[in-house]
């Protein structure tokens, strides 16, 4: 069964849907301005043209290569995966700035020359719940892993916060102990140096008084 899965979200949610015809083997991008921490999930439906009956099927062999690419960061590619025709990803966007999402639709039997239909969607914001649009049936798995994908976010970023603030303690710790071991050092030299001219002082009067000198 065809699903068509559509976010809703409990902030300024965005919602994109495009339509598109690809030979087997080409790609085509698509850029996106997401904001930091956002949620984004995407949803791929691709057919195959058959000539015989002059319609698009769907073709369990058939797969979309979906890659999502930082272009603010160097190309930095934070999604690379292989589709099934009725597929969908989901990733956080760490940074803000502009993402390129592309497409390509490949075989896993190496399949050439083919005229394919693709409906890609995505949809960005706080998730809070995912619906099938033509049953109306919460898709429990779905919300149930985007969820665990939040929390799991979530504690990774506050362990990372905990690390830090261990790092800057650590350093403060590490900055006063030098500190006060320079201290010891110079004092311990004036103490030394002090004990040798009160020593040097002490013979000196030893040796006057015995005529040694």
């Amino acid at each position: 069964m065809k699903l068509v899965i559509v976010a809703f979200f409990t902030w300024l949610a965005t919602v994109q849907a495009l339509h598109f015809y690809l030979q087997t083997g080409e790609q085509r991008c698509f850029y996106e301005d997401l904001q930091a921490d956002s949620l984004v999930v995407g949803k791929i439906d691709a057919y195959e043209f058959d000539d015989r009956i002059g319609d698009y099927f769907k073709n369990d062999r058939l797969k979309v290569k979906i890659t999502v690419d930082e272009t603010f960061h160097n190309d930095h590619r934070v999604v690379d995966q292989n589709s099934k025709p009725d597929g969908d990803f989901v990733f956080n966007s760490h940074d803000a700035g502009e993402h390129r999402f592309c497409l390509t639709p490949l075989y896993t039997d190496g399949t050439h020359g083919k005229k394919h239909r693709i409906f890609f969607d995505i949809a960005t914001g706080a998730a809070s719940d995912y619906v099938d649009s033509k049953s109306s049936k919460n898709v429990d798995g779905l919300t149930l892993q985007i969820q665990n994908l939040n929390r799991k976010l979530q504690e990774i970023h506050l362990e990372q916060e905990s690390i830090r603030d261990r790092e800057a303690l650590f350093r403060n710790q590490s900055e006063s102990t030098n500190s006060r071991v320079v201290w010891w050092s110079i004092i311990q030299l004036i103490v030394l140096v002090g004990t040798c001219a009160y020593q040097m002082r002490h013979l000196k009067g030893f040796f006057v008084k015995q005529k040694i000198v």
